[in-house]
């Protein structure tokens, strides 16, 4: 039928379903992907510099497997919290692309119960109240006399007061129960945006006649119908293509304060280390070029027997001395980091201080590599009285 499908100026385009997916990995892209962001780290690219230069047989100071083994121990640490975090991500999308609503089915003529997932563009839903719009909707039928319908956006803005949304003009006028499969009129949408207060379109009715679509006729993602009894509209946007989603740049790695402050401490002290290895390499050069005549017990001879030349001696002393002196920079620092976040999260998790007795919900944390920004805010800008004080003026 026309009503399932949207037309779009400019051609014709994919259209999204409805599926969330917010997890930052694959199966494949999970090594490549999260040691790229591991090696943001410059401590971990100079741990695996380290670890590398132990197989140099001229130069290494222990076993490399000895070596490399810390290397590996850290990289599998940080891998296994990512890992998890991102498994929790994946649970809290399958929620709720498994939380049900009422679609109606061609088919069986009626509305039928189906999963978030499940919901194409241009399928009617009937929603309730105190029920969640599972995507952005187009306004049909309201039971309200009036053809009004009230949300709250506080998942999208964070305003508690109710938004007042109204049928597309000409059905507000029905006097039976909306039908749709008498809906036979075709949608003409703007592409899909994050703007969430501007909607632009029409409707374009069998007998040539126009409907403006607006802002106010749109049911937006992520809000809840609030004291009306019963609403049915039209999917418009569906899935990553809603403005809920858009405005959703997705996952990414952060990288917290405390990280970037390491980052800068470990420059300070591979510097130190060039010029400590570099002191101890020029000592060794002018050593061997005096006492060039002299067998040195420190010093690795050549495949022939021969000795070293004292550039060359220099240059291997220079080595050596980055893999003796690499304690500068503490290894297990953080593996300790690692296992503090990961403590941090749970006490979170756990305080009851937290938790929401009316919504029956504790506190979620979505990114365990920044818990200890949390600590470090010292000013809160805010406009909103609701989102501080629950429109509470109680001091």
């Amino acid at each position: 039928t026309k009503g399932a499908r949207r037309r779009r100026r400019g051609g014709a385009q994919h259209l999204a379903d409805n599926r969330l997916k917010t997890t930052k990995y694959t199966l494949l892209s999970f090594l490549p992907k999260n040691l790229f962001e591991q090696f943001h780290r410059l401590a971990n690219v100079y741990f695996v510099f380290i670890a590398l230069l132990n197989f140099v047989p001229a130069v290494n100071a222990f076993q490399p497997g000895l070596a490399l083994a810390p290397v590996l121990f850290i990289l599998a640490v940080t891998a296994f919290k990512d890992l998890w975090e991102d498994y929790s991500r994946h649970r809290s999308d399958h929620e709720i692309n498994h939380l049900g609503c009422l679609v109606f089915s061609r088919e069986e003529k009626q509305y039928v119960n189906r999963f978030w997932k499940e919901i194409r563009v241009g399928d009617f839903v009937r929603l309730r109240c105190n029920e969640i719009i599972p995507a952005d909707i187009l306004l049909l039928s309201s039971s309200d006399p009036d053809g009004l319908c009230h949300i709250e956006t506080a998942n999208l803005d964070g305003e508690t007061n109710l938004k007042r949304r109204q049928v597309v003009r000409g059905f507000s006028e029905l006097v039976s129960e909306f039908n749709p499969l008498t809906f036979t009129s075709v949608i003409e949408c703007e592409k899909p945006n994050n703007d969430l207060t501007r909607f632009r379109g029409c409707m374009i009715h069998d007998n040539g006649k126009k409907a403006g679509l607006y802002k106010e006729n749109l049911l937006l993602r992520g809000c809840t119908i609030r004291n009306t009894e019963a609403v049915v509209g039209i999917v418009i946007y569906a899935g990553h293509e809603t403005k809920a989603l858009l405005n959703n740049s997705g996952p990414r790695y952060k990288r917290s304060q405390l990280e970037r402050q390491m980052n800068c401490d470990v420059l300070w002290c591979v510097l130190l280390l060039i010029c400590m290895s570099l002191f101890s390499a020029v000592g060794h050069g002018l050593w061997v070029r005096r006492y060039q005549e002299k067998k040195s017990l420190f010093d690795v001879p050549e495949s022939d027997g021969s000795s070293l030349s004292p550039v060359t001696a220099a240059v291997y002393s220079f080595l050596t001395m980055i893999i003796v002196l690499q304690v500068l920079i503490p290894i297990s620092l953080y593996v300790s980091i690692e296992i503090v976040k990961v403590c941090q999260v749970y006490f979170i998790h756990q305080d009851t201080e937290l938790y929401d007795e009316e919504t029956d919900s504790q506190l979620q944390c979505r990114a365990l590599n920044i818990t200890e920004d949390l600590g470090q805010i010292q000013y809160i800008f805010s406009d909103k009285t609701g989102t501080l004080t629950e429109n509470k003026m109680v001091f």
